[in-house]
């Protein structure tokens, strides 16, 4: 029989992770309490929630959720960062956490119900944020616009001169 505070904590753990953007998996070996209050507080402030867990309530959980192939993430003391809204900077944060400790390993991740290899998730730290993406996105889809834009609007230019043209001629002659 499962402890009830044990099937509370994986139901909570299912509930996160069903309404995480993401989940990253961190290794927080060698870490004092200090340094671990410290990110905690700067991932507090990128919109995360970071918590020790328990690798087998959090592959119950996960498996719960039809997430599968955590094996390899979840060996050794594990710590998530629950996303809510934009992945890379809470990745970046990690990321840069990570180098400046050498104590703080990343796992991997969970991405829109997939599981990410580290390598992957310290790529998507590099990534620009979603504003800057979408305003690439928005620009290459405002330029060929406006080239219309004007391309358009230069043929009606051109009649009217022409028109003027010809109305200066004839009161001229």
């Amino acid at each position: 029989m499962a402890r009830p505070e044990k099937v509370d904590e994986v139901t909570h753990l299912k509930a996160r992770l069903d309404r995480s953007a993401a989940v990253i998996l961190t290794d927080f070996r060698g870490l004092t309490v200090g340094e671990i209050t410290v990110l905690r507080g700067r991932l507090r402030n990128v919109g995360a929630e970071y918590r020790v867990v328990k690798n087998r309530l959090f592959r119950i959980a996960a498996d719960a959720s039809g997430i599968e192939g955590l094996e390899q993430q979840l060996e050794g003391p594990t710590a998530a960062a629950f996303v809510s809204d934009d992945p890379v900077p809470v990745a970046r944060v990690i990321q840069e956490f990570s180098r400046q400790s050498r104590k703080l390993t990343i796992k991997g991740s969970i991405l829109a119900g997939a599981v990410i290899d580290d390598v992957r998730t310290r790529v998507l730290a590099d990534l620009p944020d979603r504003a800057v993406l979408l305003a690439r996105v928005v620009g290459g889809i405002a330029a060929p616009l406006s080239g219309l834009v004007g391309v358009l609007s230069g043929l009606p230019l051109k009649l009217v001169r022409a028109l003027d043209q010809i109305r200066e001629q004839r009161t001229a002659a």
